[in-house]
């Protein structure tokens, strides 16, 4: 199919872009021994996990059925971590994951015993208290109040029997020397418990892939561990796996003006793209300028009723008209995993680029999928 036969609004993921990042991930495991796990809760996409399993070890979830996905897709190591576990669903999980992280000391006494009589791995997740972030505390583990990880003043070592590794996850699109700040933060607190431990779960939000990440000082970390603890190391990026690596298709319905230039398009921010709304950020857009930077400057929105169904403030070469297509970029990551049918408003189609240049239809949705999640 060629692109301008695709329907929109679609998601479109690049093979050659997706495995552009997988090899620079691979060349980090190759480097340091380490492990690198792919985060699920970023990129979902399991037609293309054949491909992400060649290069990483394996995938990660937040519950059982992202864990249930991991196991069935890739087939390969499967870890998960969750804030609780319910009781009808732990010896599922149990049974599909070989790492199963627990986020305080009642979850591991509750169900320690089970996760070791399997032959599966005890992991207790932590709290270093380092936060790295600035302005998006919706995002910052270690933000006061945080449900995730025990804190230094909770940590109980009479209870680490059985428990083989300590996971922290503090990250969000983060450079490697947040990481260093992390870690010095986290041998700190818990440094006397590490050289007792088999393995150590650096968590996600590292921006590997970004053309400017620090990979060399990434690669320290993670040796700093291994030499000095004797620790195997894994890494759970999820954004990093298909950054920059797809792309959301829409289509200008109509324009209108309300005291500036305003077009509405057949996608949403609020349904197909969340982290607009919630992060908040700007997404790029191919062929257009900040504010004022291109002759025509128009305010870009969604069909919803939802007022603030905004993606944002674009210019461009030429005046909009209806039947205009439009390309916004890095929309592998956190879309099609968080996409609603608020208002029902239908799913973007999801689509792959081959390496040959062709586009293929994944999945389509329609109406049923909106109809399915209600009564």
């Amino acid at each position: 199919m060629r692109f301008e036969e695709l329907p929109t609004p679609c998601y479109i993921v690049d093979e050659d872009l997706l495995e552009k990042n997988l090899k620079v991930l691979s060349g980090v495991k190759e480097r340091t021994g380490s492990k690198i796990i792919l985060a699920q809760k970023a990129f979902s996409m399991f037609k293309l996990y054949p491909l992400i399993g060649k290069y990483l070890n394996g995938a990660t979830a937040s519950g059982l059925y992202e864990a249930r996905l991991g196991y069935e897709e890739m087939g390969k190591e499967n870890h998960v971590f969750s804030p609780a576990y319910r009781e009808d669903e732990i010896d599922e999980i149990i049974d599909i994951c070989d790492h199963i992280i627990f986020n305080s000391f009642s979850q591991v006494e509750k169900f320690k015993d089970r996760v070791l009589q399997a032959g599966k791995k005890v992991g207790l997740r932590i709290n270093p208290e380092c936060s790295t972030q600035i302005g998006h505390a919706i995002y910052d583990p270690c933000a006061p109040g945080s449900r995730f990880g025990v804190k230094q003043e909770h940590f109980r070592p009479d209870l680490l029997e059985g428990v083989s590794g300590l996971h922290f996850h503090t990250l969000c699109q983060q450079d490697a020397d947040d990481l260093e700040t992390t870690l010095n933060a986290v041998e700190e607190k818990f440094g006397p418990w590490l050289s007792q431990m088999e393995w150590i779960n650096f968590g996600g939000g590292h921006h590997i892939t970004r053309e400017d990440y620090d990979i060399p000082l990434l690669e320290k970390c993670i040796k700093r561990m291994q030499d000095k603890y004797g620790l195997e190391v894994y890494l759970e990026p999820g954004e990093a796996v298909a950054l920059n690596a797809g792309f959301l298709v829409t289509t200008v319905l109509d324009t209108l003006e309300n005291g500036m230039e305003i077009a509405i398009l057949d996608t949403s921010a609020t349904c197909h793209m969340p982290d607009v709304l919630e992060m908040p950020y700007r997404p790029p857009l191919q062929a257009s300028g900040e504010v004022g930077e291109k002759p025509f400057t128009y305010r870009l929105g969604g069909q919803t009723c939802l007022a603030g169904d905004i993606i944002g403030d674009y210019s461009f070469d030429q005046p909009l008209k209806g039947g205009d297509r439009l390309v916004f970029e890095d929309m592998a990551i956190y879309s099609m995993v968080k996409n609603t049918t608020f208002n029902g408003m239908a799913l973007p189609t999801i689509v792959v680029k081959d390496k040959s240049g062709d586009y293929q239809v994944v999945h389509e949705f329609g109406y049923q999928d909106f109809k399915m999640r209600l009564a």
